[in-house]
């Protein structure tokens, strides 16, 4: 591990070329990057700063009470698993309803919750679509382009992560799960577009880069954004989706709550004709969002064998 900041980028003006072109290389050399000036009110964030340390705190029977399931994903989990290893954290996830399978769960004892939760969902999502187009625009497409698959009935959900301390902490050299001990969450790229994290005070979160993995340092006025397997196919390969992982740690509990922006579940994505020509073949074939997430999700459960990953669709 090595204590080096990934780039940290002022999105305040993001359609300058300048801005433009520090994503652009965050995207190429990291896969992250974390922002300031993105414009999300420090009182979104202080709020759900307390309304996570709030819900984690509730007696275990509380948070079990509104337990996620295959069927329905929003709500509380403590059993997930990450590379069919289990995870050293605690989650609740929410996503918007669609009156049948997928059904918000709040807590009943914490009423100011949801609409805490509602506020800092809308605003990542802002800020997801402005960074999307300027992905776009780097990799030689409209800004636009891809606004249509991120609209209503999108997959897009925030999860609020907490990791108590942990007995018996692990820390792996390489790309491996713990032969002893417990991560936070196992090495794994994110599936989806994009991820917007907001990190407390607590350090945890590693960057694998280069055979080294890199800590990435907690900033009160930031957010880590980074890309996901999506992005990589959509570039390519020009931008990679890197690995990452948590550390579980002996002494102190943290908390974090990543915006994972996603499209909708009947999206096909595939290189994007402006990255494909005839030095640089399309290196995957269409890939159905709806296909993949579920075949995903799948290993959170269970251990279902080898995890799918993009690789699977390589040409």
């Amino acid at each position: 591990m090595r204590a080096e900041n990934i780039p940290v980028i002022d999105v305040g003006e993001l359609h300058s070329a300048h801005t433009r072109a520090a994503v652009d290389a965050a995207c190429r050399d990291w896969g992250f990057f974390q922002v300031v000036g993105h414009g999300i009110d420090q009182v979104i964030l202080d709020d759900l700063h307390r309304a996570m340390r709030e819900f984690f705190h509730q007696p275990m029977a509380a948070k079990r009470a509104i337990t996620r399931t295959a069927e329905n994903p929003w709500g509380f989990y403590d059993r997930e698993l990450t590379k069919n290893t289990p995870d050293w954290k605690q989650i609740y996830d929410y996503g918007p309803g669609d009156g049948a399978h997928l059904v918000p769960q709040w807590p009943a004892a914490l009423p100011a919750f949801q609409p805490v939760l509602m506020a800092y969902y809308e605003a990542c999502q802002s800020l997801a679509f402005e960074l999307l187009r300027a992905i776009a625009a780097n990799l030689g497409m409209p800004a636009s382009h891809l606004d249509e698959d991120f609209g209503p009935g999108n997959t897009s959900f925030v999860r609020l992560n907490y990791y108590p301390v942990c007995p018996a902490p692990a820390h792996p050299d390489g790309v491996q799960t713990p032969s002893s001990g417990y991560l936070g969450v196992n090495h794994h790229t994110d599936s989806g577009t994009l991820t917007l994290l907001l990190q407390d005070d607590q350090p945890g979160l590693e960057v694998y880069r280069d055979g080294v993995w890199y800590l990435v340092e907690p900033r009160a006025d930031a957010l880590v954004i980074n890309i996901g397997d999506i992005v990589q196919v959509w570039s390519n390969d020009r931008y990679r989706a890197a690995l990452h992982r948590v550390l579980s740690n002996s002494h102190s509990e943290r908390f974090s709550a990543p915006f994972f922006f996603n499209p909708r579940y009947g999206t096909n994505y595939a290189p994007l004709p402006s990255t494909v020509d005839a030095e640089h073949p399309a290196r995957y074939r269409p890939i159905n969002w709806g296909e993949f997430r579920r075949l995903r999700v799948a290993g959170d459960y269970a251990d279902v064998g080898e995890e799918i990953q993009i690789s699977h669709y390589r040409t």
